[in-house]
Order: structure tokens, then C-alpha cells, then sequence
């Protein structure tokens, strides 16, 4: 692997380190994500504890977040399994940011940049699910779940050279849900209000 492309790598790691649920709480001066509600610095905690204001920040942040790291790889030249990769590093610091001591959110919006930044088709099919299902279930979680499993099938069809890291960004979303998952199981989950 070239320099170049390490350096992209780390430095989508490090942008996705930055995380913008709490960076938006302290400069609005509201409660830490992290230590209150869901505990989960994420858009739907940020929602619940802080407004929508703060919340929709945090949405822009965090989508941003993906985007903009793989939006540089393209620039950059990179074919579509170092954009996937680019999409993973950038994943894998909001999830694991090495400034909030390796304890971030649960990665779904900052997944959908990524992915709408590597295909079009791949982000819009992943959007629609999530929309439909929270139409119907007004739970988050279960919508991310369920919007995170048309990744494989979309990518294969799109981008089969890359399916190998896409569906892991699949399979770190659905992990970091795993207590939702047990919360939709025995019905203890909240929904979006």
C-alpha cells in the first residue's frame, strides 16, 4: 500500500475520531452524550437530551464525516476498494475515536456519508430502507439494523470488487446495535420520542 493511501486511511480515521455529538453539546452547553439518556453520542441521543437543533448538527457532522474522507480518496485516485476502505477507517473512528477514549457512537450516519460517497446507489438504497421501517416502527435502531443489511446486497451489484469491506462497515453497525437487539427482543427498546 502506498503512502499516499495510509495517509488517507489514517486521516479518515482521525476525521471520524472527531466526535460531533459532543463537540456540539459543550459548545451549546448541554449535557455530555455520553453520560446521560442512552448514554450514545449519537444524532438520537443528541435529539433527546439537547433539541433539534443540536441533533441536527450532530446529523451534519457526522455524515460529513464520511463523506468528506472518501470524497478525498476519489480526488486522490483511489479505486473503489481503497474508497471502501477509506469509508471503513472513517467508520471505525466515529465508532472507536482515539480522542473520547475509544468510546463512540454506534456509526450509522456516519456510515451513510461513506456510503453514498463511494456509490450513489449503495447510500439511496440504504436511506430508503431506513426511512421505511421508521415510518412504520418510529424506532431508530431497528431501522438502522434492517437499512444496514441492503448493503451486501446493493454492493454486490454495484461494486463486487469491494464487498468484502463494505460488508464488514455492515457488520460493525450491526455490533455496535447489539444491545438494541437485546432491548428489541425483550421489548424494553425505546422509540424515537
Amino acid at each position: 500500500m502506498a503512502l499516499t493511501e495510509i495517509f488517507i486511511l489514517s486521516l479518515a480515521y482521525l476525521f471520524g475520531s472527531i466526535s460531533s455529538a459532543i463537540v456540539i453539546c459543550r459548545v451549546m452547553g448541554k449535557d455530555d452524550p455520553r453520560t446521560v439518556g442512552s448514554k450514545n453520542p449519537g444524532a438520537t441521543n443528541v435529539y433527546r437530551i439537547a433539541g433539534k437543533k443540536a441533533a441536527t448538527l450532530t446529523l451534519i457532522g457526522d455524515l460529513l464525516k464520511g463523506v468528506i474522507p472518501v470524497w478525498i480518496s476519489q480526488k486522490m485516485g483511489m479505486d473503489g476498494i481503497g474508497q471502501s476502505l477509506v469509508a471503513l477507517a472513517a467508520l471505525l473512528g466515529h465508532c472507536y475515536p482515539i480522542f473520547f477514549k475509544f468510546k463512540g457512537g454506534k456509526g450509522v450516519a456516519t456510515a451513510f456519508g461513506a456510503l453514498l460517497a463511494v456509490h450513489w446507489v449503495i447510500g439511496v438504497s440504504l436511506l430508503a430502507i431506513w426511512f421505511a421501517v421508521f415510518s412504520v416502527s418510529k424506532t431508530s435502531s431497528i431501522s438502522a439494523i434492517i437499512a444496514s443489511l441492503s448493503v451486501p446486497l446493493s454492493s454486490f451489484y454495484v461494486m463486487p470488487e469491494a464487498i468484502i469491506p463494505l460488508n464488514i462497515i455492515t457488520l460493525i453497525v450491526i455490533w455496535r446495535h447489539h444491545e438494541n437487539i437485546l432491548k428489541l427482543l425483550s421489548g424494553n427498546e425505546s422509540d424515537f420520542k
